[in-house]
């Protein structure tokens, strides 16, 4: 058995390599995530967390209790899963939103928008569409508009939920998409702000598992997928992709982050640029 990690550490417990081997092999497995090597002392930092907050005395029983316990399975993957966001991150795809997909909607006269934020994290991503949206007029009168946000973390589905950030980031989002969208907090709540319920009434946040099953069967007209892919294998990528494609209206746009591509899908999607896919028609 190998040395512990941080091994001088006061309460420190002995993770070898079988321990790495099962944890990845278990993230792989349920989630398609892949953990590199060299993530073995952040996995370790985060799992001794649910050591130290079970009271487990060792990582196999702290496995044991994970391979009996739905509750601790949970907990296990939300200590695993990596939750970076912001407003307007990668801003060229909001503009696109704006200025190319909703006029095109509104050409149309199209009275059905649907748009799915799939590892929408703590939420900056969907509140940042649907503050687009009703920017743009497209949250008011008959249009029926829903926004599906799901994440397999259920830690930020709560905080999502709660449309409710510090006031230091507001700064990312543009002046009238803020007024339109956003409230700012009074008296105790001086330093927060959050989402008006016209934005959050038109999103629905909901526990999901990319490599699972998708109880969502209606299509989209947009997908964001992004910085999300870049855990996966690359076989899962596909399959992701391939699933999204599926899932979209004929002509709907794919968004992928900006250190992802689609593969041998390219020949289903027109490269708008930018990380941004149209499926053929």
């Amino acid at each position: 058995m190998s040395a512990p990690v941080n091994a001088s550490s006061a309460g420190a417990y002995d993770f070898s390599q079988r321990h790495f081997k099962y944890v990845q092999t278990f993230m792989a497995n349920e989630t398609g995530i892949s953990l590199a090597d060299k993530k073995k002392s952040m996995v370790y930092g985060r799992l001794a967390r649910c050591l130290r907050r079970t009271g487990m005395a060792t990582f196999d029983d702290y496995f044991a209790l994970v391979e009996q316990s739905k509750d601790e399975r949970v907990a296990f993957i939300n200590a695993l899963t990596t939750n970076k966001t912001q407003f307007f991150r990668e801003r060229h795809h909001f503009e696109f939103l704006a200025h190319q997909l909703i006029p095109q909607w509104q050409a149309a006269k199209q009275k059905r928008i649907r748009i799915w934020s799939a590892g929408c994290s703590t939420g900056e991503e969907p509140y940042t569409i649907a503050s687009v949206l009703a920017g743009h007029g497209m949250l008011e009168g008959q249009l029926d508009v829903q926004i599906l946000a799901t994440d397999l973390d259920t830690q930020v589905l709560n905080t999502a939920s709660n449309g409710t950030y510090s006031l230091e980031v507001a700064h990312t989002i543009p002046k009238n998409y803020l007024q339109h969208g956003f409230l700012k907090g009074k008296g105790i709540k001086q330093d927060l702000f959050k989402a008006k319920r016209l934005l959050r009434d038109v999103i629905s946040f909901k526990q999901l598992n990319l490599k699972g099953e998708w109880p969502h069967k209606h299509t989209m007209d947009a997908i964001f997928c992004r910085n999300v892919m870049i855990y996966f294998e690359r076989d899962t990528q596909q399959r992701l992709i391939e699933r999204f494609w599926q899932q979209l209206v004929p002509g709907g746009v794919l968004f992928i982050g900006h250190s992802e591509g689609i593969g041998k899908m390219a020949e289903k999607f027109d490269n708008l640029g930018h990380t941004m896919y149209r499926k053929r028609e």
